[in-house]
């Protein structure tokens, strides 16, 4: 028997607590956690990046077991779950700290996260051309504790109930088959 062997995903599609709260529930995911990436600032505080004064985005690092999920499947989801066509805006939330990017950590995901943004292009799935950037990862700087797992120990706040759950309703509609039992 061999070991079980995990990878990392880091994406970026508007306020890290929607995409938590969605690849949480994804079947071989072991892990989420919100955090900045991109940025310029060491060690940015969450008031320096919704400053907009540091460069970094709102991002998840997703630890999962390829031989379950693969980046692809994360990544169709990924593209699913937000609008990769609005540059540094996802609905109400404005700033580069909120834009759609793609935190590759080998040439092998940078290759599959460029033809997955090809294909969803092609598709007519959205409108707009996708502005979602796809850049090597950089220093990853986890958020403050309070923004781990937002959704689940906060379901009743208003930004949880009016934003965070629609988008986990359309993943659970869309991928069901995905989903953790």
């Amino acid at each position: 028997m061999g070991q079980n062997h995990t990878d990392i995903a880091t994406l970026a599609g508007g306020c890290f607590w929607c995409l938590e709260a969605v690849f949480d529930h994804v079947r071989g995911v072991s892990a989420v956690e919100s955090g900045y990436i991109g940025g310029l600032t060491a060690h940015p505080s969450y008031e320096a990046v919704c400053g907009g004064r540091t460069g970094h985005a709102e991002a998840v690092r997703i630890t999962f077991d390829p031989a379950v999920i693969t980046y692809r499947e994360l990544l169709d989801i990924f593209f699913a779950i937000h609008d990769p066509t609005t540059l540094n805006r996802q609905g109400n939330d404005v700033g580069t700290q909120y834009r759609s990017a793609i935190f590759f950590h080998s040439p092998e995901q940078q290759a599959q996260a460029e033809a997955v943004k090809a294909e969803v292009s092609a598709s007519g799935l959205y409108a707009n051309p996708l502005v979602t950037e796809i850049v090597p990862a950089s220093t990853w700087y986890e958020a403050e504790a309070y923004h781990q797992e937002y959704f689940a120990r906060n379901p009743f706040e208003g930004y949880c109930q009016f934003v965070v759950g629609p988008k986990v309703a359309k993943f659970r509609k869309r991928f069901a088959a995905k989903m953790k039992p």
